[in-house]
């Protein structure tokens, strides 16, 4: 049950987890808890986040809490990680390292890269400037949240979602495109039979379970491919 929460002081108040006006859940850990006067009050953080409300930056919800809801990509983690705290995230790292060509970063503190030079795994297309570019996850999150994800820890999702093996650098037309289909409803333009083979190494290497036309279908274009 949602509770329409002011600023006027309640009783237990101190419990509930709130949501501003911005839409981020704030549950009683959270260092912005106090500051947040004017809010939307739930009970538990599960009934915040599903209601379209998001976590603070840094926070992530236990597996407890996450069980049972619809897919959310904070469900795997705040955006891209910068694990080794470099300011650069997956996605530029990849940018970095999938460049055929020196990368030119936006500043002096080398996180961002604006340009390179990346050949496209859906096109074979030769791109420079990297706001064409997408960070693209192979098998899409919310296709894996729900062939299994879901059941995973917060951690291993996490980790699923800055995988490299899972992520392509590829046009922001195409990957927006694509959205989260698999091989069975979308294929590049170029590149298909790696494509669906790379796709099917990682609902392997997660043992993602695929629903039984996906399969049969994802099966039949490897076929041809080996025809």
């Amino acid at each position: 049950m949602i509770l329409v929460l002011s600023a006027l002081p309640l009783v237990g108040a101190a419990d509930v987890i709130k949501k501003s006006g911005s839409g981020i859940c704030h549950d009683p850990q959270s260092p912005w808890y106090e500051v947040v006067k004017n809010y939307q009050g739930f009970r538990t953080l599960k009934a915040c986040t599903q209601s379209g409300g998001r976590l603070p930056k840094g926070a992530s919800a236990t597996q407890e809490e996450i069980k049972g809801q619809v897919y959310s990509r904070a469900h795997y983690g705040n955006g891209w990680a910068d694990d080794d705290g470099d300011c650069q995230n997956t996605r530029h790292e990849l940018l970095v390292e999938r460049s055929t060509a020196p990368v030119r970063f936006k500043d002096e503190s080398k996180c961002t890269v604006v340009f390179g030079r990346w050949i496209s795994p859906f096109t074979n297309q030769v791109i420079q400037d990297a706001r064409q570019l997408d960070a693209d996850h192979l098998v899409p999150l919310s296709w894996s949240w729900q062939r299994g994800a879901s059941e995973w820890s917060v951690e291993k999702r996490e980790a699923f979602a800055n995988d490299p093996s899972n992520v392509l650098i590829v046009e922001s037309s195409l990957n927006r495109s694509k959205s989260d289909k698999g091989p069975d409803e979308w294929l590049p333009p170029e590149g298909r039979c790696g494509y669906t083979a790379r796709f099917t190494r990682i609902v392997l290497k997660y043992r993602l379970q695929p629903k039984p036309d996906e399969s049969a279908r994802i099966k039949e274009i490897l076929e041809q491919c080996r025809g």
